[in-house]
């Protein structure tokens, strides 16, 4: 199903969001000898400009990026931008993984559910916007977690197992080591703080919360409309180009 909940009320959509900025891009290489991922151009673009203006676009009016490759370099170009507003979480002392890095944030974040996106990821809009719909879909009282989640079978540059199957009210199963899965996590989420309670201390992997959430009945899906690109290799850029050049003609 495209939705979690059928009977989901329109939520108020949330003013802050975080965006991981901080993995080293080792895949990427060699354009992340001398440049951060989140940095690197597709489409005449880099792609943090492209996570930052869907989020402006959604009415997002403050984002936290955190930092840590190249720091410096994303910072100066950061400086660059009006809107959204942006706040640094600096972790060039010590990387502290997908999970870790969102808890040292959370004092930026508030105390109201944010988007969450990674600064690699890309996607192009059906015909509703993807950030405005899982606003819409988003239930507190019954998530922790709202991940957006892109086909396998249509994504752009993904060869992978998938890593979720959806259930008809939503609620996600974490693919299972040898399984196949229709559904893949496209870095693109809506999150409750509560999700982080109790969390671990230091660097840990998102995952080990979602897997939490899982186990409690409160993480769920959505299915992204439009088309999800993985750019995760060189090679795989020239496939995102084409794929944004076709949604533009």
């Amino acid at each position: 199903m495209s939705v979690p909940v059928a009977s989901a009320s329109p939520s108020a959509s949330p003013r802050t969001a975080m965006v991981l900025a901080a993995g080293l891009g080792t895949r990427m290489r060699p354009l992340t000898d001398t440049l951060p991922k989140p940095l690197v151009p597709v489409g005449g673009k880099p792609l943090l400009d492209h996570v930052l203006d869907r989020l402006d676009g959604a009415g997002v009016e403050t984002v936290v990026v955190n930092v840590h490759f190249f720091a410096g370099q994303i910072e100066e170009h950061l400086a660059g931008r009006a809107r959204p507003r942006i706040v640094v979480s600096d972790e060039r002392d010590t990387l502290l993984g997908t999970g870790g890095g969102i808890v040292k944030a959370l004092p930026l974040l508030g105390d109201a559910p944010f988007f969450l996106v990674n600064a690699d990821t890309l996607w192009i809009d059906g015909v509703r916007t993807n950030l405005d719909w899982l606003a819409r879909m988003f239930d507190p009282a019954r998530m922790d977690a709202l991940l957006l989640l892109a086909a396998t079978s249509t994504s752009v540059g993904y060869a992978g197992r998938g890593d979720y199957l959806m259930t008809a009210d939503g609620r996600l199963k974490r693919r299972a080591e040898r399984e196949v899965v229709p559904f893949v996590y496209s870095g693109v989420s809506l999150l409750s703080p509560a999700l982080f309670a109790d969390a671990p201390a230091g660097a840990f992997p998102l995952t080990t919360l979602f897997d939490r959430a899982e186990e409690a009945g409160r993480l769920y899906g959505l299915r992204l409309e439009g088309v999800w690109m993985h750019v995760g290799t060189p090679e795989a850029i020239a496939a995102a180009e084409r794929a944004i050049l076709v949604s533009a003609a």
